[in-house]
């Protein structure tokens, strides 16, 4: 894949704000303390009884009150997903240094931006599977009452672009908006898709990221029922465990992150703070199988390699992948021979991989957001949290996955590998930010 050729200047793009609703608790702050300090948010599931299910743990974000965001008769509206991205949207305005003003009596409720045109202000926010909870209790009411009984917000609620289109009418960002929905790519092609339409032109702003709620009774025993969850659950905060021999299935998670990325010169202009430099993106299918990646980890490195080749970087500029690193044996076997293949092997030993899912679990479509996140932050901090729970070497898995502590390095580049059911590959390359 080579970088787009168009009329229009291809323009740099900055990441100025994040926001985070995780396993490990409410905001960035929390989110990037608990990677770097190894802890785990994964528990045995609260919100149904699990007790007849093979897997019976999960991610749950904790405290969640969507009020702290939304009004009752708002949040009756909205499934927890999108009360989840709610969250997570506004503490990334905030953190961009977004003002916002109410939008009058018309609009009650409703704010927008006050020093930046909402017409350049976008808004992508992706799901793999949408509304599932609000799906079940609709069902049911369905069966149990008629369908008389089902509720009007119904469709509204479950509908996987709600999160999108509501923190849109929410904000005030009147831009390009739309939904990526490629299972657990969905918030990595989300924001990928989000930079394109930066760095063409075509909006100053975008807030992009994922969401994800789908802790149900259906969503964990379809899940279930593909033999794809770890079954550690006399050990909660140790069952997640990439790349690592032992390793028996992914922890299912909820959640939501965002980023708001921007073009570099309106991000001076307003002197707004510069994480990173949003630098390439890379996409691919592997036309494979519906749930296990192709073998020969051709689509992983073809998406790898097109977010190098899109962001001008080579193989030596990159110290760091954040892996999709899932806990399953297929998906960390292949990934890591989609590093070696993409670097070669004598780099790919030298690069520090690490894998967030071991502390939050796979939030699906809102992983390729968190990921986004913690990349980020470790460009601009030095610092790459650990994959927890590495105890015992997988032989097939031998690369440096900075196992238990966290490690302070500097990272010049590093890529994002979001890795999706459906043969879903998206890759997304960050730098460090020089003003040059």
């Amino acid at each position: 894949m080579q970088p787009e050729t168009s009329a229009v200047p291809v323009r740099r793009v900055v990441i100025t704000g994040l926001g985070a609703v995780t396993p490990l608790g409410i905001g960035v702050k929390t989110f990037w303390e608990g990677l770097l300090a190894g802890r785990s948010g994964v528990r045995t599931i609260t919100f149904f009884d699990p007790s007849g299910y093979t897997s019976q743990i999960a991610g749950e974000v904790p405290d969640f009150d969507p009020s702290r965001w939304v009004d009752k008769r708002q949040a009756n509206r909205l499934d927890r997903f999108a009360l989840l991205a709610i969250g997570a949207a506004e503490e990334a305005l905030a953190d961009a240094g977004v003002a916002l003003r109410d939008r009058g009596e018309d609009l009650p409720g409703q704010r927008i931006p006050s020093d930046i045109d909402p017409r350049r202000f976008g808004c992508f926010i992706g799901s793999g599977i949408g509304g599932l909870g609000e799906f079940e209790k609709q069902h049911t009411r369905l069966l149990k009452k008629g369908p008389r009984k089902v509720s009007a917000f119904t469709i509204p609620k479950l509908m996987a672009n709600s999160a999108s289109g509501e923190v849109s009418l929410l904000y005030g960002l009147m831009g390009p908006n739309f939904s990526a929905v490629s299972a657990c790519a969905s918030g990595a092609h989300s924001i990928g898709e989000a930079f394109r339409n930066v760095r063409l032109g075509h909006a100053d702003l975008m807030l992009a990221g994922g969401a994800e709620a789908s802790i149900t009774p259906l969503g964990v025993a379809g899940f279930c029922s593909l033999k794809a969850l770890s079954t550690r659950n006399d050990a909660p905060e140790r069952a997640s465990r990439p790349f690592e021999k032992d390793r028996d299935g992914f922890i299912i998670a909820e959640g939501a992150a965002t980023i708001v990325m921007e073009e570099l010169e309106h991000a001076k202009r307003r002197g707004a703070r510069i994480y990173a430099e949003l630098a390439g993106y890379g996409a691919s299918g592997d036309a494979y199988h519906i749930t296990q990646p192709c073998p020969d980890a051709s689509g992983a490195v073809r998406a790898m390699s097109a977010a190098m080749n899109d962001a001008g970087l080579t193989p030596g500029d990159i110290d760091y992948v954040n892996a999709h690193g899932t806990s399953t044996y297929y998906n960390d076997k292949v990934e890591t021979l989609a590093i070696k293949k993409a670097f070669g092997e004598e780099r790919a030993h030298e690069i520090a991989v690490s894998a967030t899912k071991s502390m939050v679990g796979h939030s699906l479509g809102a992983s390729g957001g968190m990921a986004a996140i913690a990349t980020a932050l470790t460009v601009r901090e030095g610092k790459i949290h650990p994959t927890v729970n590495h105890e015992t070497p997988d032989p097939e898995c031998d690369l440096d996955y900075v196992p238990n502590v966290m490690r302070e390095c500097r990272v010049r580049g590093a890529l994002i590998n979001s890795l999706g059911f459906g043969g879903h590959n998206a890759t997304l390359a960050v730098r460090e930010y020089a003003d040059t």
